[in-house]
């Protein structure tokens, strides 16, 4: 009987093991499709009644812009503390304007509100609540869509009660557009304004239901007005000393 050879070693096969990965993957696919909401665009168009006049229709688009205008100019300056750019109440100004500016009215025409003011204010020259005031038709029905939908009047079913409320909030909003009684808000920042206040604002325009708004430039008439007010703007950049 021959002797074994103990000097062979035995081979193994490798073979790596991916079903925990596998079971990772499906873990953080799950997680992130639960977890991530897909949002929708919160820009509105603006509803005007159609009419094959042009010339009557350009005229209808005017006074709904004047009548429903509202223009809030912000100006300011950001300053660091501890890493952290932010305003302070004493270098943020904001001023506002109803319907179309006349630079020869500035002086009574444009006003400067005490600041965006905060949830519960009262104070009628606070922003918050002026545009609480302007948008009141449209919070009231709003307000009576989301009770209706606190207590799942729409559907058992949460995404069919979201949608619900959705649909009936985006519609009155539109109807009450095209009548001319929302109000279309022009947020125009200077050079100065600081980032932390323009987004503010359009927290106000979610919070008050302000269904069309817009970030624009200063046009020449806002920047006389502001002058009459006592407010010197910087020269453009590049421009001309």
């Amino acid at each position: 009987m021959g002797k074994k050879d103990l000097s062979r070693q035995k081979k193994f096969e490798t073979r790596i093991d991916f079903t925990p990965m596998v079971d990772m993957n499906m873990l953080l696919i799950t997680f992130f499709m639960l977890c991530t909401t897909m949002l929708k665009s919160q820009t509105l168009k603006i509803a005007l009644p159609s009419n094959s006049n042009e010339a009557m229709q350009e005229k209808n688009q005017n006074q709904a812009a004047e009548s429903q205008a509202f223009t809030i100019i912000l100006d300011g300056k950001e300053e660091e503390k501890d890493g952290i750019y932010s305003s302070t109440a004493a270098n943020s100004k904001f001023y506002y304007y109803e319907g179309k500016l006349d630079p020869a009215q500035a002086a009574t025409q444009l006003i400067e509100a005490k600041g965006i003011g905060i949830k519960g204010s009262t104070d009628t020259n606070f922003l918050t609540v002026i545009l609480q005031k302007k948008n009141e038709k449209a919070l009231k029905k709003i307000s009576e869509f989301k009770k209706k939908w606190e207590n799942h009047g729409y559907s058992n079913d949460d995404a069919q009660n979201d949608a619900g409320y959705q649909a009936d909030a985006t519609k009155v909003l539109a109807e009450l557009n095209e009548a001319h009684q929302t109000p279309i808000v022009m947020i125009k920042p200077t050079s100065r304004a600081s980032y932390s206040d323009v987004i503010a604002l359009l927290d106000q325009m979610q919070i008050n239901s302000i269904g069309t708004f817009q970030i624009e430039t200063l046009s020449k008439d806002d920047s006389t007005a502001l002058a009459v007010k006592g407010v010197q703007l910087p020269p453009a950049p590049g421009a001309k000393k």
